[in-house]
C-alpha cells in the first residue's frame, strides 16, 4: 500500500471517529424532532381541547365561526372525536398518545361529541 493511499485510508478512519459521536447524539433529538412537531400541528389562533385522564378539557369550548379547533390525546390510552347526530362531519380517527385531530367549524351552531371508544367522555363546542 503506497503512502497516500494509507493517508486516505486514516483521513477516512478519523472522518468516521469524528462523526460518531455526533451519531450517537442523535437519539434523545428524535424525542424533541416529535414534540416539536406536534406542536407545529397546533398554529397560532386555533382552539385547543386536550383530551386526558378519560376527560376533554375544556369540556365546552366557544369559538367564532371559521376557528379550527385542535384536539390532542394527553392520556397514554386511544380515544376518538365523534359528532352527535347533528353534527356528522365531526369525525377523527383512533387518536394514540400525542396524535391530533382538527376540525374547522364554518357555521355557528352547538356541535356535542364524544368518545366512541368511551362514551361517557363529552364535551361541546359551541360556534357564534
Amino acid at each position: 500500500m503506497s503512502f497516500s493511499a494509507s493517508r486516505r485510508g486514516l483521513a477516512v478512519l478519523l472522518g468516521c471517529a469524528l462523526a460518531l459521536p455526533a451519531l450517537a447524539h442523535r437519539g434523545p433529538h428524535k424525542e424533541h424532532a416529535a414534540a416539536a412537531s406536534a406542536a407545529a400541528a397546533v398554529a397560532a389562533g386555533d382552539a385547543t381541547v386536550a383530551i386526558d385522564n378519560f376527560t376533554f378539557d375544556p369540556p365546552m369550548l366557544t369559538v367564532a365561526a371559521g376557528t379550527r379547533v385542535v384536539w390532542t390525546n394527553r392520556d397514554d390510552i386511544p380515544h376518538t372525536i365523534h359528532g352527535d347526530q347533528d353534527s356528522r362531519e365531526l369525525r377523527s380517527e383512533v387518536l394514540d398518545t400525542e396524535d391530533h385531530f382538527a376540525f374547522t367549524f364554518a357555521r355557528p351552531g352547538t356541535y356535542r361529541y364524544f368518545c366512541s371508544l368511551h362514551p361517557h367522555m363529552q364535551g361541546t363546542v359551541v360556534v357564534q
